[in-house]
């Protein structure tokens, strides 16, 4: 996630693309969502309940972008660049769907441990 959202800052002209055209501001929107992306994988890096819903925060932005790769998909020219790579990338974000909630699961159970403790 962190790299990723430093990729937003380095490489903001990859992710032009794939922001949809009804959306204005896709500079912001690029920019937002790496801020959102390198901050919710830094907070991973806490023991704290920040951690905690920085799992859950992933996975709710995970799941907004969701709809962008399925199109992809679909579309005559896909955003990632091609049908394979629309293809190979659709899995990818259903793996950091479960990813991302396994981590809210996992730390929710580490909180109720050691409150019962």
């Amino acid at each position: 996630m962190v790299n990723a959202g430093i990729q937003h800052f380095i490489k903001a002209n990859f992710y032009v693309p794939f922001v949809p055209d009804f959306l204005p501001f896709k500079d912001f929107i690029i920019l937002g969502s790496g801020v959102l992306e390198l901050g919710l994988g830094l907070l991973l890096f806490f023991k704290n309940d920040l951690a905690k819903y920085a799992g859950l925060g992933i996975f709710l932005l995970m799941l907004v972008f969701l709809p962008i790769h399925i199109k992809d998909v679909f579309v005559e020219n896909p955003s990632i660049g091609s049908h394979k790579l629309a293809i190979i990338r659709l899995p990818i974000q259903f793996i950091f769907l479960a990813w991302s909630w396994a981590i809210w699961k996992y730390l929710n159970k580490q909180k109720e441990i050691s409150v019962n403790n």
